[in-house]
C-alpha cells in the first residue's frame, strides 16, 4: 500500500490523526535508507601475523562501497597454517558477489557447504567471516556490535587473571600483585616438581626415572599439589578473592570426580575443564558428589559437545572458544540456550585469540544476561602497533568500545612486519607430547 492509498484509505474512516505517526515514521525510515545501496562482498584477504610469539589470524571482509570493510577472528594457533587456505579457496569464493546484509543466511549456508561439519578448521575460517560482517554491519549503522546485539545489560566485564609459579609461595605472591591491580578473581596454577604441569612453571628437582625421554607428567603427583595449593591460596589470601583453577582434562575421569569433591571445601568461583570431551558422561557423577562450580566447553567445537551438559544443568559455566565455536552468531545462541537453564557464560580468552576475539567476547559479556565472567589475557606493545582499539582493562574490568562495530583497526603494514615464523617450535606450533613414566601419551 503506498502513501496516497493509505491515507486515503484511513481518511475514509475519520481515523487519519491515527495514521500520521505510521506515516511520519515511514518517511523517516525512507529518508534514512535512501541512495544507500546494500553492501556487497568484493574481496575477502586474510591477515596473518605473529606480534608476540602467538600466531594470530584475522579475515577481512572488504565490501563494493569505498571504505566499508570489517574484521573477524579465526585464530587456531595449533593448525594456524590451514586456516588462511580454508577461507581463500572455499569461503572466498563462495561468498564473492553476496550481500552483507544476511548475516544469519552466510552463516547456514556456509556451515553447510561443507557437508561434514564441526571441525576446528573450518570452523575458525567461517568464525573470522562472521565476525567480520557483524563488524561491516555495525559500521554502516555506526554503532558498536553491542547496540546490534541488544544493548548492554552491564557497565562493565569482570575478568579474571593467571597467577602462576613454580611453588606456592610464588603463586600467592603473584595473586597478591594481580589483586592490589584491581582483580577480585584470579586463576591459580602451581609447577609441579621436574615435570611438565599445565599453565605453570616448575623446578627440576625430581626422583622420578621415566622410560623416554619426553616431558613427563603423573596425574597423581598433579591431584596432590593442585589440592594444596587451593589450600593455600584460601588462607593467604582470604576468602574475599575468588579462586579459579584449570585441570586442562589431565586426571582421569575418577580422579577428576575425586579432585572435585575435595576441592569443594576451598569455594571456588569455579574448576575449569576437569574432564576431556571425550569423558562427559562422568559430569554426572560430578554433580551427584559435590556442588563445586565447573567451567567447561574449551574444547568444544559441535553443539553435540556442549548442549547436553546445558540442558542436563551439569555445568555452571560455557567456556567455549568463540572462534571454535563458529563466532559470533553461534555463540550469541549458546548464551541465550544457557540462560534457560541457569548456566553461565565464561568464554575463553588467552592470549592465542587475536583482540577482535577478545572484543567479540567482551560484546557478548555485555549483552548477555547470564554473563559469569571473563578470561583476561593482557596485549603486550607490539600487539597494539598492530591491533588498534584493543579492549581496555581496568581495575579488573573489560570496557567495550563505543566505536562503531567492534572498534578496531588493524595496521596491514605493521603486521607484515611481524609475519609466521616458519616451523615455530619444530612442530609449527602444536603442543607436541607429554608422557607418564611409563611412556603412555596423556591428553592435554
Amino acid at each position: 500500500m503506498n502513501r496516497r492509498t493509505l491515507l486515503k484509505s484511513m481518511g475514509s474512516a475519520g481515523l487519519v490523526g491515527v495514521a500520521s505517526p505510521l506515516l511520519r515514521s515511514q518517511e523517516q525510515v525512507a529518508r534514512a535508507t535512501r541512495g544507500m545501496a546494500t553492501p556487497r562482498i568484493k574481496d575477502i584477504s586474510v591477515i596473518e601475523c605473529e606480534p608476540a610469539g602467538t600466531r594470530l589470524t584475522v579475515v577481512k571482509i572488504t565490501t563494493d562501497q569505498d571504505g566499508l570493510y570489517g574484521y573477524g577472528c579465526a585464530t587456531f594457533t595449533q593448525r594456524a597454517d590451514l586456516v588462511k587456505p580454508a577461507v581463500e579457496k572455499y569461503l572466498k569464493p563462495f561468498l564473492l558477489g553476496k550481500t552483507t546484509d544476511r548475516i544469519e543466511d552466510i552463516w547456514q549456508s556456509c556451515y553447510d557447504s561443507s557437508y561434514w561439519k564441526n571441525g576446528p578448521v573450518l570452523n575458525n575460517a567461517l568464525s573470522g567471516v562472521d565476525q567480520a560482517l557483524w563488524d561491516i554491519k555495525g559500521r554502516q549503522a555506526g554503532m558498536p556490535v553491542y547496540q546490534l546485539a541488544g544493548g548492554k545489560c552491564r557497565e562493565a566485564v569482570d575478568a579474571y587473571t593467571h597467577a602462576d609459579g613454580p611453588d606456592f609461595q610464588a603463586v600467592v605472591e603473584s595473586a597478591k600483585g594481580f589483586m592490589a591491580q584491581g582483580f577480585r578473581n584470579v586463576r591459580v596454577q602451581v609447577g609441579i616438581p621436574g615435570m611438565s604441569g599445565y599453565g605453570s612453571r616448575h623446578n627440576d628437582d625430581t626422583k622420578l626415572k621415566a622410560l623416554h625421554d619426553q616431558p613427563l607428567y603423573e596425574p597423581a603427583y598433579d591431584f596432590r599439589r593442585a589440592l594444596k595449593l587451593l589450600e593455600v591460596c584460601r588462607q593467604e589470601l582470604g576468602e574475599e578473592v575468588e579462586l579459579l583453577h584449570d585441570m586442562h582434562e589431565r586426571l582421569t575421569p575418577n580422579q577428576a570426580v575425586q579432585f572435585c569433591k575435595e576441592a569443594e571445601k576451598f569455594h571456588m568461583f569455579f574448576l575449569e575443564d576437569p574432564l576431556s570431551p571425550e569423558d562427559l558422561g562422568y559430569f554426572q557423577q560430578i554433580r551427584q558428589n559435590c556442588a563445586t562450580p565447573i567451567a567447561m566447553g574449551e574444547l568444544f567445537n559441535s553443539p553435540h559437545e556442549w548442549q547436553p551438559l546445558i540442558e542436563g544443568r551439569l555445568i555452571d559455566y560455557i567456556r567455549v572458544h568463540v572462534s571454535q565455536a563458529g563466532g559470533f552468531t553461534p555463540a550469541r545462541k549458546i548464551a541465550i540456550l544457557a540462560e534457560q537453564y541457569g548456566v553461565k557464560t565464561a568464554w575463553h580468552g588467552p592470549g592465542d585469540v587475536s583482540p577482535v576475539g577478545h572484543m567479540a567476547n567482551a560484546t557478548l559479556d555485555i549483552v548477555s544476561y547470564n554473563f559469569g565472567i571473563q578470561e583476561y589475557s593482557p596485549f603486550n606493545e607490539r600487539t597494539r602497533e598492530i591491533f588498534h582499539g584493543c579492549p581496555e582493562l581496568k581495575d579488573g574490568y573489560i570496557w567495550v568500545s563505543e566505536k562503531p562495530g567492534w572498534g578496531i583497526e588493524i595496521d596491514e603494514q605493521a603486521a607484515a612486519k611481524a609475519p609466521f615464523t616458519p616451523g615455530r617450535n619444530n612442530l609449527n606450533g602444536g603442543w607436541g607430547e607429554i608422557r607418564k613414566r611409563d611412556g603412555t601419551v596423556i591428553k592435554q
